[in-house]
């Protein structure tokens, strides 16, 4: 789900060159093999595969390879793109439709070079991000899957049209797009820096939902980390950006978001974003975590498609209390937002913002309702989330069954104005085409 527009770039982006004359791969110097920056593991699993389940937690490898109430890592999820469907392979060990019988050299070109047992793959695996981690690394997540049980689960059929069905057309947008390099240690960072860098970038592969990209949907290294529309959502500024990106969070505030998916007077994770806390973060170490957060405060600052400053103390929601609203100046234009927010949404979230039975209902400091393209509060509003962290399920339900595109569009731009001070720009047109989009 979070790297379909990336697939569907890199598919068109190969097809356009075609016509460029290129015989083989063109990748820049791999580099030496590096010796992995992490070493933390959980401690409630054999010794030899402690490793290897870290790491594909931290790698986030059973989010995409989970269908929908589907077995984990038997595979089979759809990711549906404008010129038809690929879905995910089965890695389980089973040794006719999973990685049973696959040799260790196998499973590394898979992995770091994007090369399967059928030939290049699509990029919706994030090999471009892969290629960084260390052969020992790999090798260890290769273990961790191989002891699971096996399930004889065969991956559906992808569904493309031609020419997007020729995978051929992946040797040409690896030719001028892909430069297979290993990760490399920064000496004169410290070594939290490092870790942090290789959690970042050869495991959690951040950049890949945080980067926007270019003609060829490859990331724009100008631009790292400061917000991309994935599937339908923001991936948002996580520069070290002050207005537009993390620049103004606590190290608390990130700790939190990180590892439990929610920042006081911030954000709540949801969507894509809601996955990765739940298969990934919540499961590394507090030290991995400050990792973590020691690299993104060194990230040169952006401010990419300036979604939005995020104003944390809106006048409207300092007129409010937890069960009267404030008087907004845009009252008229707001009437029917306000009316649906008071009849469906004020019960959790309250007019203050602050939510009644959790936090994960606060909205105030939210990137999503100071965007005013409204994109992911209308994802939310539509979808809903869900997010479990520590055994305890949070849930928004989801309205789009309920609601009309124009209901969806005008409580948009009613808590847009309201949360964020924001004038919305959400239109039923709009909410109708990020309807069709799941």
């Amino acid at each position: 789900m979070r790297l379909c527009r990336l697939a569907a770039g890199a598919a068109t982006a190969a097809v356009a060159a075609f016509a460029v004359f290129a015989v083989g791969s063109h990748f820049a110097p791999k580099g030496a093999e590096p010796v992995s920056p992490v070493a933390g593991t959980p401690a409630d699993l054999p010794p030899e595969l402690k490793r290897g389940a870290y790491l594909a937690a931290a790698a986030d490898c059973v989010a995409c390879h989970t269908a929908q109430n589907g077995t984990p890592f038997a595979g089979g999820r759809a990711f549906a793109l404008p010129f038809g469907t690929i879905y995910a392979t089965n890695i389980t060990p089973d040794p006719e439709t999973g990685i049973g019988n696959w040799s260790d050299d196998a499973f590394v070109a898979a992995v770091r070079s994007g090369i399967g047992s059928h030939g290049h793959l699509y990029p919706a695996m994030p090999y471009t991000s892969y290629a960084e981690m260390s052969r020992d690394d790999v090798l260890a997540i290769k273990a961790y899957l191989v002891s699971l049980q096996p399930m004889h689960k065969p991956t559906p059929a992808n569904s493309l049209s031609f020419p997007f069905n020729q995978r051929w057309g992946m040797t040409l947008w690896n030719f001028l797009f892909f430069h297979e390099q290993r990760f490399v240690p920064d000496l004169q960072k410290n070594v939290q820096w490092n870790r942090g860098a290789y959690l970042a970038t050869a495991l959690g592969h951040c950049g890949e939902c945080h980067t926007p990209r270019n003609a060829g949907f490859a990331m724009q290294s100008r631009n790292y980390l400061s917000g991309a529309g994935v599937q339908g959502w923001k991936a948002y500024n996580t520069t070290s950006e002050a207005s537009y990106g993390i620049g103004g969070w606590t190290d608390a505030q990130l700790t939190a978001y990180l590892s439990r998916g929610h920042a006081s007077g911030r954000s709540s994770a949801s969507g894509p974003m809601a996955e990765v806390v739940e298969h990934s973060l919540q499961y590394l170490t507090p030290g991995d975590i400050s990792a973590l957060v020691t690299y993104l405060r060194s990230v040169t600052p952006a401010t990419g498609d300036t979604a939005g400053t995020i104003e944390l103390d809106p006048s409207a929601v300092r007129a409010s209390n937890a069960v009267l609203p404030g008087v907004h100046p845009a009252k008229d234009v707001l009437r029917r937002g306000q009316r649906l927010f008071e009849g469906d949404c004020a019960g959790c979230h309250q007019w203050n913002g602050v939510g009644r039975e959790t936090e994960y209902a606060s909205l105030t400091g939210s990137h999503a309702v100071n965007d005013p393209s409204g994109t992911a509060l209308v994802q939310v509003l539509l979808h809903g989330s869900s997010l479990e962290v520590g055994g305890r399920k949070q849930l928004m339900p989801g309205f789009g069954g309920a609601y009309s595109d124009a209901d969806i569009a005008a409580v948009a731009d009613y808590v847009l104005a309201h949360f964020g001070s924001k004038t919305g720009t959400v239109t039923a047109e709009q909410v109708g085409k990020q309807r069709a989009i799941q």
